[in-house]
């Protein structure tokens, strides 16, 4: 045989071979699951590749980093109280008013919360009707140029000094707003009685919806116009139950904003008691209350009554019965008076847990210290994790009630909040 077919067998030799390894394959690759068998290879060459690289190791699996659960911080202050020194405070040198000076030190904070929202104690009538501190208030329209420069979203109008004015006050504040800040949700009181009727202050984010009420224990005695008895909210427990239920339909948690209780009184009177029970049995979640010019406990309130027959366990309601002045610059003098320079922020977090709920997930009470001075631009509130001794020695108020001192305030808000303080837990 010539080397020519020596060659050709040979070669067929080995396809022979080369077909027989094939097949072999094949019926292995027949015994294993076909998705097996597609991995196969690939993993094949990836344990090839580690194991001829020198010292590398597989990698480890990639941890997907859970998305948090929606939520929203929600901040209050309390009474704006223009006394006379703090209206006369915004009249700058060249006859202009501006009061930005309330609010510079807080803005950061007013401004980092989704929603913020200010109890405006007096009314903005404008100066035509002259600007007066107690007892018949009004402040000037520049007042509500500076809350809505700060920051704040809502401002709450339904106070015992709602009327000072009469209804020129009222109509004119409405009005103010209306034209000059259509985007600050006046809230508490109202031109008309679809106003008042349709009236339900909605917040929306990430899925979440928030409502907000206000109402007024009442005005001092002064009656609601003739033709307007729907001016005011006044705490009528009819017309909040109406509204909760209204609310309920439309909203995932529910706010109330009472400006209730006993003027400069440190605990709970026994209406702010019977208000939270009904408040916490309507499935009301938050209530902020206003009035005492004094700082009050927080607490939860636990409803009476089911609301409704899947409920497991009673309705639970956070509850921060005054969280005392924002601003003030009170005439009064004598034992106790310090208590008024002494505010809070309210600060919480509303979060949507996994089931769906909507839950309050964080609170505090940031302390305030209103720094009283006389003079264009100078009275102003600091946050007392920013206030110092120096601060309080010059701090007019020492005028008013010598006991006030940084450690006055500081006392004072441990007394009332405990560890509800500088942290936000």
């Amino acid at each position: 045989m010539n080397r020519k077919c020596e060659r050709g067998e040979g070669m067929c030799k080995k396809a022979i071979k080369y077909i027989v390894i094939e097949l072999i394959v094949c019926l292995l690759i027949g015994c294993v699951p076909r998705e097996t068998a597609q991995e196969l290879p690939v993993k094949m060459a990836a344990e090839k590749s580690v194991s001829a690289s020198d010292g590398i190791k597989p990698q480890e699996p990639v941890k997907v980093q859970q998305q948090p659960d929606p939520s929203i911080t929600i901040v209050m202050v309390g009474d704006v109280l223009l006394h006379t020194a703090v209206n006369e405070s915004g009249e700058m040198e060249d006859g202009t008013y501006n009061y930005k000076h309330l609010f510079k030190n807080v803005r950061a904070d007013i401004e980092d919360a989704d929603l913020a929202i200010a109890n405006q104690e007096v009314i903005l009538g404008g100066t035509e009707l002259g600007l007066s501190g107690y007892p018949a208030f009004n402040g000037a329209f520049e007042v509500g140029d500076a809350l809505c420069d700060a920051g704040f979203d809502v401002v709450l109008h339904a106070t015992n000094h709602a009327l000072d004015k009469g209804k020129k006050g009222l109509l004119n504040c409405l009005r103010y707003w209306e034209t000059n800040h259509p985007e600050m949700s006046a809230l508490g009181i109202y031109e008309s009685a679809e106003a008042h009727e349709k009236d339900l202050f909605l917040y929306e984010k990430d899925d979440i919806k928030i409502a907000i009420l206000n109402y007024t224990y009442g005005t001092n005695g002064i009656a609601l116009p003739a033709d307007m008895p729907f001016a005011v909210n006044l705490l009528d427990k009819d017309q909040i139950k109406e509204d909760v239920m209204k609310a309920e339909e439309k909203a995932d948690f529910i706010i109330v904003c009472p400006h209730w209780g006993t003027e400069y009184n440190l605990g709970i009177s026994k209406q702010q008691e019977e208000y939270a029970k009904l408040f916490a049995d309507l499935g009301v979640d938050l209530v902020i209350g206003t009035h005492p010019h004094v700082i009050e406990p927080i607490s939860w309130i636990e409803s009476t009554v089911p609301k409704d027959a899947t409920q497991e366990e009673p309705h639970k309601m956070l509850v921060y019965y005054s969280i005392g002045n924002y601003i003030n610059a009170t005439s009064r003098t004598g034992d106790g008076v310090a208590a008024q320079a002494v505010g809070a922020m309210a600060k919480i977090t509303i979060s949507k847990d996994k089931k769906g709920e909507v839950i309050i997930s964080q609170y505090a009470a940031i302390p305030l210290v209103t720094q009283m001075l006389t003079g264009p631009g100078l009275i102003t509130t600091y946050k007392l994790s920013d206030y110092s001794e120096r601060l309080a020695e010059s701090n007019e108020m020492i005028l008013h009630d010598s006991a006030f001192s940084y450690q006055y305030c500081e006392k004072l808000c441990k007394d009332i909040f405990g560890n509800r303080i500088y942290e936000y837990r």
